[in-house]
């Protein structure tokens, strides 16, 4: 192991640690990120190894105002590790428990440097709101967006995204592989990826935790256009309930 971050300091590193903020916006999701301790949060947690936990927790925010103009009504929370830690070839896990909540996108993903999709994206877990299953994916230049570089894992029978599961990837130089509770789902090879366009994963990428609302995933798998797109209106009043949070038990990286 070369890296670990267990969250049980009380405060996020930012020495390892940066945090998003409003101006940034893609695929239509309908909350704006800021750096607050209302969406980016610590503090015990049931179920957590160490008993502590990072928390990040959508919030309701009627009419909140983004630095480009755009007005949504969800604050939420997104941490990475650019230009703090990166990752090449390794074995990457994280410990995450989600709530059962349609139209909710958490993630935990690595994303290269430079222009999307050049840049290359791995996909390690994303969740839109289907409790029984996850996804992974790769995108990069040939193979981005609606990429076919993709593949849903299915939870054992009396298991869903409620527990604690540990999501992770192994980054090698042929392939990668994506496991959940150390059981393999999902393998691309170079050469699966080469039939599209150029491979991307053989330089730095660095890891990403958020929690998007809604928006371009969640949409194309729910079909929910009201009262936001992707996002139903029993998610939104979970969220002003307080009750919707992604928690993160810790960070792993093994060579």
């Amino acid at each position: 192991m070369v890296f670990e971050e267990q969250f049980d300091s009380g405060s996020l590193d930012r020495s390892v640690w940066n945090v998003e903020g409003p101006a940034f916006w893609v695929n239509n999701e309908q909350q704006a990120y800021i750096d607050s301790n209302e969406t980016i949060l610590f503090g015990p947690v049931a179920g957590a190894e160490d008993g502590q936990a990072l928390i990040l927790r959508p919030q309701w925010r009627e009419g909140f105002a983004t630095p480009t103009g755009r007005t949504t009504d969800f604050v939420s929370g997104r941490i990475n590790s650019a230009d703090k830690y990166d990752v090449t070839y390794a074995k990457v896990s994280a410990r995450i428990r989600m709530p059962d909540a349609r139209g909710a996108w958490p993630a935990f993903w690595m994303l290269g440097y430079g222009a999307w999709p050049d840049a290359g994206e791995t996909d390690i877990m994303e969740y839109v709101g289907e409790k029984d299953w996850t996804s992974s994916a790769l995108h990069g230049p040939g193979y981005s967006g609606d990429t076919p570089m993709a593949e849903r894992q299915t939870f054992p029978a009396g298991e869903d995204v409620t527990g604690w599961h540990v999501y992770s990837v192994e980054k090698r130089d042929q392939d990668l592989r994506f496991f959940v509770d150390d059981r393999e789902f999902y393998r691309v090879t170079k050469a699966d990826v080469e039939q599209y366009g150029p491979w991307r994963f053989d330089r730095a990428q660095y890891i990403i935790l958020n929690f998007a609302l809604g928006g371009t995933y969640p949409q194309g798998v729910n079909g929910v256009t009201s009262p936001y797109p992707g996002l139903p209106q029993a998610t939104v009043d979970r969220i002003k309930a307080g009750e919707i949070q992604m928690e993160v038990d810790w960070v792993r990286v093994w060579e």
